[in-house]
This record gives C-alpha cells, sequence and structure tokens, in this order.
C-alpha cells in the first residue's frame, strides 16, 4: 500500500462522514489526489492529526525545559496541503524510505536547542530529516541529543464525556481475574498497532532512547512510556483487538492494535482554549466538491506528570 495511504488509515468503526453518494472518483478525473482521496472522513483526521501534534509541540516549549522536534515523516511533511503532504510520500517512496518506521517527535532539553538546530541546518532542515539514514554521524549526534522519542496518536473524542472516563478497573474473567473493563466499554485509551508497537521497540533498543506514545483527544492528553506498553502486553492485563482500517482510495486492512486503558497512563496534557472547527473543502477539476471540517486554535498545557517524566529522562 502507498504510505499516504498508509498515513492517513482510519478505523472502519470511527468512519462517520465519507459522503458516499459521491461514488468512485476515476483516478484520471480527480485533480487534487492520485491516492483517490474520497472521505471527508479522511481529510478530517489528517487535519486533526496535524493540529494535535502541533498542539503538543507547543505545550513541551512553552514549558520552558525542553522542547519538541517532527522526526517522523508523518511530522515532518507537509501540513497545509493535502496535495503537497502526498507528493511528500511520492518522493519517499521514490526514495526507498517509506517502509522505514520513525518516532513522529524528538524532545530536547532547551539548553541544547542552539546546537540541535545547528544539526539540523547540516541536514538540509526538518522536512530531509526522513530521507537521511540514522547512522549518518549528524543524524546520530541528534538522536544522542533527544532525551526521548515520541509516536503521536489522537482521537475525535472528548475524554471526559466518554462513558466510561472515571469508571475503575474490575476482575475481568477474560483476563483471568486481571484488572480491566469489558470489551464495549467507552473509555479514552492510548492507542498503538502491534506492528508500530515491534517497530518502535528496535528503534527504542538501536538507539538507546526511551520512546513514549502521546495520545491526544479534544480537550486531554496522555502518555505512556513503550517499556510499560511492554508490560502490560507482556502480563496480559491488556490483549490485542483486530481492527478493520480503510485507506482513503478503497483499500481496507486487519491490524491488530493495542488498547490501553488511560489508568496505566500518566496524565500528559489539558486543554488551555478551545480550538475552533472551521469548515473547509477541497474541488476537484469536476466541480465535486469533498467539504471536511479543520482545527484552529486553543492551547495545551503539560501537566505536572508530564514534567516529571521528562525530568526523569534528562537524568
Amino acid at each position: 500500500m502507498h504510505p499516504f495511504e498508509t498515513a492517513l488509515m482510519v478505523m472502519r468503526d470511527e468512519l462517520e462522514f465519507s459522503l458516499e453518494h459521491f461514488g468512485p472518483v476515476p483516478w484520471s478525473n480527480f485533480l487534487l489526489n492520485p491516492r483517490k482521496l474520497r472521505g471527508s472522513d479522511f481529510l478530517m483526521r489528517w487535519s486533526q492529526g496535524v493540529w494535535s501534534e502541533q498542539q503538543l509541540v507547543r505545550a513541551v516549549d512553552s514549558a520552558g525545559e525542553f522542547f519538541a522536534l517532527p522526526y517522523g515523516p508523518s511530522g515532518v511533511a507537509p501540513t497545509e496541503d493535502v496535495r503537497a503532504y502526498e507528493l511528500y510520500f511520492e518522493r519517499l517512496e521514490h526514495a526507498g524510505l517509506a517502509a522505514i518506521k520513525r518516532p513522529d517527535l524528538l524532545v530536547f532539553r532547551d539548553s541544547d536547542r542552539a546546537a540541535v538546530e545547528k544539526l539540523i541546518t547540516s541536514l538540509g532542515g526538518l522536512t530531509e530529516l526522513p530521507f537521511t539514514r540514522e547512522d549518518d554521524p549528524t543524524m546520530a549526534k541528534l538522536i544522542e541529543f533527544s532525551i526521548i522519542a515520541v509516536e503521536c496518536e489522537n482521537s475525535l473524542w472528548k475524554a471526559q464525556q466518554m462513558p466510561g472516563y472515571n469508571q475503575p478497573l474490575r476482575p475481568q474473567k477474560r483476563l483471568a481475574g486481571k484488572l480491566g473493563l469489558s470489551k464495549s466499554a467507552v473509555l479514552p485509551t492510548v492507542i498503538v498497532k502491534h506492528e508500530d508497537l515491534d517497530r518502535l521497540v528496535n528503534w527504542q533498543e538501536t538507539h538507546q532512547r526511551p520512546n513514549h506514545i502521546w495520545h491526544a483527544f479534544y480537550d486531554i492528553a496522555f502518555g505512556l512510556s513503550l517499556e510499560k506498553a511492554q508490560d502490560l502486553v507482556n502480563q496480559g492485563l491488556i490483549q490485542g483487538t483486530v481492527q478493520l482500517f480503510q485507506a482513503p482510495g478503497g483499500a481496507s486492512s486487519s491490524k491488530v492494535i493495542y488498547k490501553f486503558y488511560y489508568h496505566y497512563a500518566y496524565p500528559l496534557a489539558t486543554s488551555t482554549g478551545e480550538p475552533k472547527l472551521v469548515a473547509d473543502s477541497i474541488t476537484d477539476k469536476n466541480g465535486h466538491i469533498l467539504p471536511f471540517v479543520r482545527f484552529e486554535g486553543g492551547g495545551r498545557k503539560l501537566t505536572p506528570e508530564a514534567m516529571q517524566e521528562l525530568r526523569r529522562a534528562a537524568k
């Protein structure tokens, strides 16, 4: 599957606004996107993903002691134009680097900012990072400066309004009496795909840098270290579930994912202002309009628990 489609895959049970009445759009007639981007869900997910990641980067920066930079392909790709985003992944595929998994963010000490910026400039800027091998001496030095790496996830939910929020964990038969919640419980979780978990573990072991998963909701965000995530899976406290994912072009695939209860995560960030949901659209050359909602404004503030995690890593 093309890396652009992989980056914008959405779980089928979360698809709500795919606008099926438009029907399939022939590749040759769709001006904006050779990947046949048909559903507003995918555009909205892309917009929210970009917004939430930028919010977390700003939250780290505003805390004063640390700063974060996009590192993985999805993070450093163009964020204002979905067509430019798609072309970026085209270039990545042509370079033979599309299958490489890298964390979305790297977090650094603020005292190292000048040295880090100098290294990035010598590499050609942030957008060139995915095209540079990690065994390159300059790239290796950049990773050395980092204190943690971060994989970013997001959900279109107000976490504090979910029915299972504040519901305590209880012994579950399917978990052999271990604490958990029913499979049908609707609550905030930190989600990671099984295939990504393995790849992130390999990255962490290779570079000896702790990896965390940061999952942003509309109102709050949670963090979970990769080490703890592995431990929860190994103990049988969290089991994998099979989910059907759909790509913008219509292709579907089944993937095993892990949903870690927010009870096991640390509170990462809280909202400091409501974002605006702004109507937007793209139009193909035949006049078909594809509306979607993008996110603007708002703000996030790191929690004391998140600062403690970063300070611990910095030592």
